[in-house]
């Protein structure tokens, strides 16, 4: 059933992403689409951490610095934002990167300029074992 969760979670994500682009539309900074989508999901009591540190080992130590993910929702679903006219294979890439570095399962990469948000999202699925 966690699968199932994890697309309940990515839906409501989607959801969520299409309700502030209607009401903000395309051009602003990725902070302000932040801070609505984050608005939008606390409406939903849907829990999420924001700027997540992904830790950097260097010689065995780890360093708090480095990657940091959008958002993480319900500890699952990472969340890259995204505020230019298309999603370029290097944001696939680095959302692949950060869900490796974390264990996670699913990402989303949400594009706020897309004509209709829901072309700019994408979904991908790393497929870990479980």
């Amino acid at each position: 059933m966690a699968g199932q969760s994890i697309n309940q979670t990515t839906e409501a994500v989607i959801g969520a992403a299409i309700e502030v682009h209607k009401h903000l539309g395309p051009g602003l900074l990725e902070s302000a689409y932040e801070e609505c989508l984050c608005h939008e999901l606390s409406l939903r009591n849907i829990p999420f951490q924001k700027q997540v540190p992904l830790p950097v080992v260097y010689k065995g130590t780890k360093l708090d610095c480095g990657y940091r993910v959008d958002l993480l929702v319900k500890d699952e679903v990472v969340v890259e934002l995204k505020a230019i006219e298309s999603i370029l294979p290097i944001h696939e890439a680095q959302a692949l990167t950060y869900m490796r570095l974390g264990s996670w399962k699913v990402g989303l990469i949400i594009n706020f300029n897309a004509p209709i948000v829901v072309k700019g999202i994408k979904r991908l699925v790393l497929g870990l074992k479980e």
